[in-house]
């Protein structure tokens, strides 16, 4: 236990020193998980699950009972990250792209306007490409997970900027805080280790995608 909080300890001093704008190159999973998108044979999909880890560690097609779901989720993914890795959300073409993300920028410290701002242009890309967005809310913390009480009220701050940039327009937002968080507060049923999901809780997050597949005819 005490060699595994050294490692991360050392890991997160390590980033800490890089500028933040290049932080997701120091990502051993980013340039491993874009190399084999590139290989990917897939030519077409239906529906793009894009984020961090939260999203992949989702079993999308097994979840949603639909073969024609993508995952592009790599763990510590940022925000800068998905903006330079979108090529592999467009090229195959989907109808929907369900994005979760700013957690791991909140994380790094990272102005709320900034990750807002890198947001958008997540959102303007895919619009560009004729793909429908849907965000996601940022998931809160738990306070088994570190900075909890310091970093919730910024995962609130941020989801207000993005519920208020999706009613203004005309883009889907899905608070799936609603029925995993209490208070801004990740609940203990919903996470294995204060920030990740447990199957339950994707369970939940499955029944809100759900109508909105529906709706779009998928």
């Amino acid at each position: 236990m005490k060699i595994i909080s050294l490692t991360f300890l050392i890991s997160s001093f390590l980033f800490c020193q890089v500028p933040y704008d290049s932080l997701y190159l120091k990502n051993p999973l980013y340039k491993n998980l874009t190399a084999q998108f590139a290989l990917s044979k897939l030519a077409s999909a239906d529906v793009v699950m894009f984020g961090n880890s939260i999203t992949a560690g989702g079993l999308w097609n097994e979840l949603l009972g639909r073969e024609r779901v993508v995952n592009r989720g790599i763990g510590s993914d940022n925000t800068v990250g998905m903006l330079h890795r979108m090529q592999y959300v467009y090229n195959l073409k989907p109808k929907l792209c369900f994005i979760m993300a700013g957690i791991n920028d909140i994380y790094a410290d990272e102005p709320i306007e900034k990750i807002f701002s890198n947001y958008i242009q997540i959102i303007d890309t895919l619009q560009a490409h004729k793909i429908i967005p849907v965000i996601q809310s940022t998931l809160h913390v738990n306070p088994k997970w570190k900075r909890a009480e310091q970093k919730n009220p910024e995962i609130t701050q941020l989801n207000f900027l993005l519920a208020d940039y999706a009613r203004t327009h005309s883009v889907e937002f899905l608070d799936l805080n609603v029925l995993l968080s209490s208070n801004g507060i990740l609940r203990d049923e919903y996470t294995t280790d204060g920030v990740h999901l447990t199957a339950s809780a994707y369970a939940q997050w499955r029944d809100i995608l759900e109508p909105v597949l529906k709706k779009h005819g998928l």
